[in-house]
This record gives C-alpha cells, sequence and structure tokens, in this order.
C-alpha cells in the first residue's frame, strides 16, 4: 500500500522502518520541527536516509499540510507517537483515512501519559489501540487491541520499550491491513472512558507519608521519566530501580517516614508507611544516575537522613 508516516522519535522510526521492509511504498513522512537544542529526531534522520519526502510544519491545521498530504496521494496515513493535534481535514484526505496508536487499552487513560498512570494506580494489565482519530483526544473508534500484563516490579521502561513498543509496531502493520480491507472500527464504550493530563514533575514528587504500595507504584511508574523524586538538604534526588519489603511486625519499622534506614554495597532503604522502599540507582542533584551507594558517599547522605520536606 501507499502511506503516509505522521510521527516523531524512536516509535515513528520503528514503524517507518517496519513498513519500508515489507516494501509498502512511504510516499511522504510528516514530523513535528525540532526545537533548538534538542537532538535530532530519529524519524526525520531516518527519512533523510531512506531519501523519503520529508515534511516538518508547525501546524497540521494549515494549508501547506494539507496540500502536501493531498499531493501525495495515499491509501492510508499512519500516526506513530503524534504529540501534533491532527484536524479531521488532514486525517481524512488519504483514501482510508488515517489510524493511530495509544498505548492504553481505550477508553481507559486517554491522555498523554497514558503508560504511567496504570502502573501508579497499581493496575495489574495495560496495552495498545489502534483507532481512527477524531477531533475528540483519543476517541475514534477502536481498529484492534492488544493486552499485557503489568508485574509487580515492572517499570514504565519495561512496560514500554519490552513489550508495548515492539507490539505496537506489529498492531501498526496488522491495523493497516484491515483497514485497507474494509474495516470501520467500533465505538469506544464513553461510560468506561477516563482521562489523565501529564505525570510530570509535579506529579512524580514522592510523600514518604503514603503507603508503601503507593510510594512503590509512584517510583517504578516514573521509571525513567519523568523519574520520581524526593529531597535532600533542599536538593532533588531522584529515586530508580526500586523494591518494596512491607513490615510483618512492629519491630520492623525503623523510623520516621523518609528516614534512610539502611545503606548497603548496592541499595538504600527508606522508611514508609508500612515498611521499607529498597532503592537501586539515584540521581542527585542534576548528576548521573548511579548505584545508589555510590550517590549516598558522595553527597553525605547517611543512615538516619530525613529525605523530603519536614512535616
Amino acid at each position: 500500500m501507499r502511506i503516509a508516516i505522521v510521527g516523531q522519535r524512536d516509535f515513528g522510526k520503528a514503524v517507518l522502518e517496519a513498513f519500508v521492509a515489507r516494501r509498502d511504498i512511504v510516499a511522504g513522512v510528516f514530523c513535528a520541527p525540532e526545537k533548538a537544542g534538542t537532538p535530532a529526531d530519529p524519524l526525520r534522520l531516518a527519512a533523510e536516509q531512506l531519501k523519503i519526502p520529508l515534511f516538518q510544519f508547525k501546524s497540521l491545521k494549515s494549508e501547506q499540510a494539507h496540500q502536501a498530504l493531498r499531493a501525495l496521494d495515499t491509501d492510508l496515513g499512519v500516526m506513530a507517537y503524534v504529540l501534533q493535534f491532527a484536524p479531521p481535514e488532514f486525517v481524512s484526505i488519504p483514501r482510508h483515512g488515517m489510524i493511530q496508536f495509544h498505548p492504553s487499552l481505550l477508553p481507559r487513560y486517554r491522555g498523554p501519559s497514558s503508560i504511567n498512570w496504570p502502573i501508579i494506580r497499581g493496575d495489574t494489565r495495560t496495552g495498545l489501540s489502534i483507532f481512527r482519530p477524531t477531533d475528540g483526544l483519543d476517541e475514534g473508534p477502536i481498529i484492534l487491541q492488544k493486552e499485557t500484563p503489568i508485574g509487580p516490579d515492572d517499570t514504565l521502561g519495561s512496560v514500554y520499550f519490552d513489550r508495548l513498543f515492539p507490539m505496537g509496531i506489529a498492531a501498526m502493520q496488522e491495523a493497516a491491513d484491515l483497514v485497507v480491507h474494509g474495516a470501520a472500527g467500533s465505538a469506544q464504550d464513553e461510560s468506561a472512558a477516563s482521562y489523565e493530563g501529564w505525570c510530570r514533575d509535579g506529579e512524580a514528587r514522592v510523600n514518604w507519608h503514603n503507603h508503601i504500595d503507593w510510594v512503590h507504584n509512584l517510583i517504578r511508574g516514573c521509571d525513567p521519566a519523568p523519574a520520581a523524586w524526593t529531597t535532600f538538604q533542599g536538593r532533588k534526588l531522584q529515586l530508580h530501580a526500586a523494591r518494596k519489603h512491607p513490615a510483618r511486625r512492629f519491630a520492623q519499622v525503623k523510623g520516621a517516614p523518609g528516614t534512610v534506614s539502611a545503606i548497603g554495597e548496592e541499595s538504600i532503604f527508606v522508611t514508609a508507611q508500612g515498611g521499607q522502599i529498597e532503592v537501586c540507582k539515584l540521581r542527585f542533584d542534576g548528576g548521573k544516575k548511579l548505584p545508589a551507594a555510590q550517590v549516598c558517599a558522595a553527597a553525605g547522605l547517611s543512615v538516619g537522613a530525613l529525605l523530603g520536606d519536614p512535616p
């Protein structure tokens, strides 16, 4: 089939390469312009290397963008990690319209941080949806869905990079074939819908007075990004690679919430309600992510230290 790729970053690049590998004709690639000082977009670099026509419009709502897509005369548009708003006038241009990837089981977790929130909330499953975009955010008819479990120690990184990323590439190809053979998709159940906004720095701050289940879920749901964090002596301390250790008796509770109760060769232990959080990697005050014990030695963080602002 003759397609246009609309997207950015590594997922957009991987989808482009997958369609090229199976000998579909990629007539053009649309990706957002890079901001000054940011790394080069891998999708742009791949399109240039493959000598595929490349378009970088500030807005997909512009008549220029619409004319460029019309001129490509495509069967289908494939939206792979798109942060720009694509209006109905744009997505309806290809003969069979467009399909879009979203990393959740729609209609749940509509919105931009749909991988973080299921982990943060302690869900035991998530997945991906390929749907037809409309003018409502993540609200269009669903072409197909794929499900994957969330294990008790899964992180955003393991769920996305190990599973949703490769599953999404294959699902995009499967959905493309379904659509050009007439699949219209099924309407989303609005009674089951939910929307969550960005999970950013403000949402990623740890409250050590919360239960260890909540703290652990927050750390792994923000690992590697945006990275859950606390403070030590007024400076930011980001937390990665965490495990939880529930207390079974009072004697196992060591110190007030936020207290560093132990520092081992590979990790530190911090008290929260209901037990201890073990953290194996730390990033302190904008430095490199390093083994926890190494960061503690450099930062002067010792057993008994209190993390986070005092209550």
